[in-house]
């Protein structure tokens, strides 16, 4: 045997990827803190860990793919994220930090005969997209994050368009969840890849200019003139908070 092999270089490069992958790969882990609760019982029996972790990764990629960040330079270093059952009822999902998921087991337990995974799934797509987005440190406004989260899950077809706010609802740009996403959808129509330029300069700060040097007009204005496009319908209750309704 060659105590000293020769890699070529088609084989260092494959290694090299190889290990680049690895150490930036996101791990996930699944902990179901209430396995006598109905709603952790539910998880396990219709919905489970392996579905769970398999479901992280693809909507993983998918928030990068949407966000528009193909190398790791552009995403936040997000080396492990946990994800947790949990017996809350204020909420059907929460982050905290920068690695953690909480799920709400009563809200588990109130799906629909049949349709646990779709909206476990949902929440996931809005939940994990608070993870990766950016924030501008935590600077920008709340309604706008939750509004990219919405934006992100909207695209993956994981929601009821039946039951979800309309184009031109909502009191404020800022209302967040549906409302915002619904805006954020008009800011694309009038130049495209708005949504994916305005995360990406939020990634150190937050500035309401930010919609002035895109789309040339305050965000006050954009707002108005697109409650004045479709026929300023009034909002209903509660209707930016459709997401967390699932």
């Amino acid at each position: 045997m060659d105590k000293n092999p020769c890699i070529s270089l088609p084989s260092f490069l494959l290694i090299s990827s190889l290990l680049l992958q690895g150490i930036s790969a996101v791990r996930y882990i699944i902990t179901n803190n209430v396995p006598n609760h109905p709603g952790g019982i539910r998880f396990e029996r219709e919905i489970g860990v392996p579905y769970t972790l398999k479901t992280m990764k693809t909507i993983n990629n998918f928030i990068w793919n949407v966000l528009e960040e193909p190398t790791h330079g552009e995403r936040k270093n997000i080396p492990v994220l946990n994800v947790f059952i949990s017996d809350f009822t204020w909420a059907a999902g929460y982050t905290n930090g920068d690695f953690n998921i909480n799920i709400s087991a009563q809200a588990i337990q109130s799906y629909p005969p049949g349709g646990p995974k779709f909206f476990f799934t949902s929440l996931m797509y809005h939940e994990m997209t608070h993870i990766f987005q950016w924030s501008g440190n935590r600077t920008a406004p709340g309604g706008l994050t939750e509004g990219i989260a919405d934006y992100v899950m909207v695209k993956s077809n994981f929601y009821v368009p039946s039951v979800y706010p309309k184009p031109g609802s909502g009191r404020r740009w800022d209302e967040g969840y549906g409302v915002t996403e619904r805006f954020l959808e008009y800011c694309d129509s009038l130049r495209k890849g708005f949504t994916v330029s305005l995360n990406r300069r939020m990634r150190f700060a937050y500035s309401d200019n930010y919609f002035v040097e895109l789309l040339g007009k305050p965000v006050g204005q954009l707002w108005a003139e697109y409650k004045a496009k479709f026929g300023n319908i009034p909002a209903r209750e509660n209707d930016g908070n459709n997401s967390h309704k699932y």
